[in-house]
């Protein structure tokens, strides 16, 4: 008797451990401080949002 192929997909692959994403942003931040750069700390309620400025709205079609 022969076997029919599989026709399901394979799982997607497993997101990595918290431990091992918290371990290379760590890693991250100490080479991005060992070349020179610097963390800025700003102060809590602040937005980098402009509301100043208009915003630009895309049009995908004809009016």
């Amino acid at each position: 008797m022969t076997t029919k192929p599989s026709t399901r997909q394979k799982a997607a692959p497993k997101a990595p451990a918290a431990t091992a994403t918290s371990e290379a942003l760590e890693a991250q931040i100490a080479a991005f401080l060992n070349s020179g750069g610097e963390i800025q700390q700003i102060a809590k309620g602040v937005t980098g949002q402009n509301y100043g400025a208009p915003s630009r709205h895309i049009s995908l079609g004809k009016k």
